[in-house]
């Protein structure tokens, strides 16, 4: 259970500090415990699990960063031997319908089933002619997967092994880093239709296909091959199956818990000032909020980091979302939502690049670029025991932090009835993309709320409410100092800027942290039990 720090003070000894309680730090932080570790976990919201948490409305809830997590719903993968391992086998999975992506232009539509050959063959239907093309993106889905396991690895390693092997374990993967999807992409096909579809999940990682480096796209496509899944009982169950692992260690976690520095002395990380001015100290600090607040805000004038930063400091944060949360007062029963995502895109916009564009010079004269829809509770199988006559559904799209920066000064929920307008104005125009797919679900609208990237700030603390960290372009790929270590002694880095985006990514990062801190195979250790 998280304590408030308004209410208590952490009073005894860690073995180190964690700078956040998203999937990255929670990761790490169970891997030290099952270690004898105690960490000290410090939130800087009021409610812990960062991007896994839920929040409530009006008899509702939602998960405000996990929709659907691949690779989790066979015991035998990778994935899902780590969440077994950080939760002790706590956390359940519910797999989600075969069909778990459909990708709209408008009302033309393909579907993603579940498994390689089911995906293949599906595929091959909408487009017989390009039968090789398809099976030869597959091959390099695997190809760019197996790569990019040394790459990650590499991360891990003490820098003076990095500077005898690196460059070597990342060879292989920077292949795939280097070119962006629709390079490769074209490499195969020219079909421009077949291009689109299969760069139809690309808002899982925030970029158009002319923008992302293939690496990234191919460790999405892949990771969800074989289907999605959700937590059952939410994605809180994330923190709440992993935080007593973490207890039980000696470990604690606080919320309203604000770092406003890393201490150092001696040229060693010792410890954090808190908002309130107290020092915590401990032999380790580990930051997992992120490269630029770390460097820019938690060690402002250090001299040691100016190289990282500026390095660092060339790649754009990520993209910025709109979500709209919707709450519906009818059960599963009467409105049989489904379990599979749909990805909206304009009628006959099959150029990514060209939509994402158009919509970002005038948003009032283009539609959306993307239009994400996802259906929570109807994934959860314990919904309707804990909600029940009440149904989620979850809408995103892609937007531009400079709209809102006008009212990034104001405070959240009082920032004006310009904003107020502004909002609601956004909040029809994503209700009517649900109402024109599932009109029978207007019957039923009983509530809805907007999240914008001054939402996101606000909670998170990212520098333009970016929600996957570092932007996945080539360039990021080439950045060796996107790792677990740091130059500042007993300082290191987790989350999704020293891996890739997503829970899965984040997760990964939190396994390669504690390696480094341990100086061990965590990954094959985990895989051996």
């Amino acid at each position: 259970m998280a304590l408030s720090y308004k209410r208590d003070k952490p009073n005894k000894d860690f073995d180190c500090i964690i700078i956040g309680s998203g999937m990255s730090g929670l990761a790490l932080a169970a891997v030290l415990a099952k270690k004898g570790k105690k960490c000290l976990i410090l939130e800087r919201h009021y409610t812990p699990g960062g991007f896994t948490h839920v929040f409530k409305r009006k008899r509702y809830e939602w998960d405000v960063g996990v929709h659907y997590i691949g690779e989790v719903h066979k015991e035998y993968t990778v994935l899902r031997k780590m969440f077994d391992y950080l939760s002790n086998k706590q956390l359940k999975w519910a797999e989600m319908d075969e069909n778990y992506d459909r990708i709209y232009f408008g009302k033309e539509a393909f579907d993603f089933i579940a498994g390689k050959e089911n995906f293949i063959e599906k595929l091959i239907g909408y487009f017989p002619e390009e039968k090789e093309a398809i099976e030869k993106y597959i091959v390099l889905l695997k190809e760019a997967s197996v790569a990019s396991r040394n790459y990650f690895s590499e991360k891990a390693l003490p820098s003076l092994v990095s500077k005898m092997v690196g460059n070597q374990m990342r060879k292989s993967a920077l292949a795939f880093t280097r070119k962006t999807t629709k390079e490769v992409l074209s490499e195969l096909t020219s079909n421009e239709k077949l291009i689109a579809v299969l760069t139809g999940q690309y808002g899982d990682y925030g970029l158009p296909p002319g923008q992302s480096s293939f690496l990234m796209h191919a460790m999405v496509a892949k990771h969800y091959l074989n289907g999605g899944a959700f937590p059952i009982g939410g994605s809180a169950q994330i923190f709440d199956t992993i935080e007593p692992v973490i207890e039980q260690a000696g470990g604690e976690v606080y919320t309203n818990a604000e770092v406003t520095e890393i201490v150092l002395k001696g040229g060693k990380a010792v410890g954090v000032k808190m908002a309130d001015g107290v020092v915590i100290n401990a032999p380790k600090v580990i930051s997992s909020i992120g490269t630029h607040l770390t460097f820019n805000h938690l060690l402002a004038n250090e001299s040691k980091t100016e190289k990282l930063k500026n390095k660092v400091g060339k790649i754009k944060p990520s993209a910025c979302h709109l979500c709209l949360y919707v709450g519906l007062n009818a059960s599963q029963e009467v409105l049989n939502l489904p379990q599979t995502n749909f990805w909206i895109y304009p009628e006959g916009g099959y150029d990514h690049d060209a939509n994402f564009d158009n919509y970002l010079k005038d948003p009032d004269k283009y539609p959306f670029p993307l239009v994400y829809v996802s259906f929570p509770s109807a994934k959860d199988p314990s919904w309707a025991s804990r909600y029940p006559e009440r149904s989620t559904v979850e809408i995103l799209t892609l937007t531009n932090y400079e709209w809102f920066a006008k009212w990034e000064e104001t405070r959240w929920h009082k920032r004006g009835e310009d904003y107020d307008t502004h909002k609601e104005k956004l909040s029809q125009q994503l209700l009517s993309y649900l109402f024109d797919y599932l009109p029978h679900t207007k019957d039923y609208l009983e509530v809805y709320e907007l999240s914008t990237p001054l939402s996101t700030k606000h909670f998170v603390n990212y520098q333009q409410g970016e929600i996957y960290g570092l932007d996945h372009t080539p360039d990021r790929f080439e950045q060796k100092e996107l790792r677990a270590s740091t130059p500042i002694k007993n300082l290191y880095l987790t989350g999704q800027d020293i891996v890739t985006a997503g829970i899965g990514g984040a997760l990964m990062s939190g396994i390669i942290t504690a390696s480094t801190i341990l100086g061990k195979n965590v990954v094959k250790e985990i895989m051996s039990q």
